[in-house]
């Protein structure tokens, strides 16, 4: 399964029923809200809550997804951590047949420095079958991959890529700049998109094209196609749920949206709280908004 990483990819939230139990019914549902629309799927995501799912949940999980996939879509598969020999260990027990790459963010909690950084993800990439895309989010990890680390980084023949979601625009600038032709820049942030994509970013990995793959895949394509005005219009849209979409933590706020729209329960697993009535209210409001 090949791809160019290009357009927008869905980091595919993980549905869970009232007992926090896998929704494997409403996984499917929504593999089917999105396979016609987005261009590849991430797996195990911050969106899918990696960090609260067993290593035999996400081995059930990525066989589901590869089992119900008769488009084949591509999967990203989300395999990021702070411990790099541990992550080396996992390496040899995932089945990559149907996975195209990797999305690894840095590490977190340790706060390495940017020579770790690069030896971290050197090693990752040396042992990875796969490609591997970079995943910058500051927000998160309390550590940033830094332009030069970045730059350092893209000469390794593994590494394709990075997902900037250090919502520092003109960081994402530098590394337009002056990245190799092959290395690919994709925004993190998907209110951020189109602006990054006027610079040299070619798409997205989005929580929001989960809820509305057809509205946000068409954002994206305006922007690739240099049709600013189409895009934006879209873009503003999404303003007022974007901001909805974070202020009780992710995926709380997607998930809402989705319980709304009929696709799966809002459900998620501690320490994350499923979002308070005052948030529902809000969201509820958006969407009427969204839907003039």
């Amino acid at each position: 399964m090949k791809t160019d990483w290009k357009g927008v990819g869905v980091a595919l939230v993980t549905p869970f029923d009232a007992n926090e139990s896998i929704d494997y019914k409403s996984l499917l549902k929504l593999l089917q809200h999105t396979e016609n629309q987005v261009d590849y799927w991430v797996v195990h995501g911050t969106t899918g809550e990696a960090a609260t799912t067993t290593a035999q949940e996400k081995a059930e999980i990525l066989q589901f997804v590869k089992a119900n996939n008769p488009r084949n879509v591509p999967i990203m598969y989300g395999l990021g951590g702070n411990n790099t020999k541990q992550l080396l260990e996992e390496l040899k027990s995932i089945d990559f047949k149907g996975v195209g790459s990797i999305l690894s963010v840095s590490p977190y909690y340790n706060k390495p420095s940017q020579s770790g950084i690069v030896k971290h993800y050197t090693a990752i990439a040396d042992a990875s079958p796969v490609p591997i895309m970079l995943y910058n989010v500051p927000g998160r990890t309390s550590s940033n991959i830094s332009v030069e680390t970045t730059l350092e980084l893209a000469k390794h023949p593994n590494i394709l890529g990075i997902k900037e979601a250090s919502g520092n625009l003109v960081q994402c600038m530098q590394i337009a700049k002056d990245k190799p032709e092959h290395f690919l820049l994709l925004s993190g942030d998907d209110i951020l998109t189109v602006p990054s994509v006027s610079f040299g970013a070619v798409g997205v990995i989005s929580v929001l094209a989960n809820a509305f793959p057809k509205e946000f895949c068409e954002m994206v394509g305006f922007a690739l196609q240099n049709e600013y005005e189409q895009a934006s219009r879209l873009l503003f849209k999404f303003l007022a749920l974007n901001d909805l979409m974070y202020v009780e933590g992710n995926p709380v706020g997607i998930k809402m949206v989705m319980e709304i729209l009929g696709i799966c329960e809002a459900t998620v697993r501690p320490p994350m709280d499923s979002a308070s009535a005052t948030l529902k209210a809000k969201i509820e409001l958006a969407l009427k908004e969204f839907a003039v």
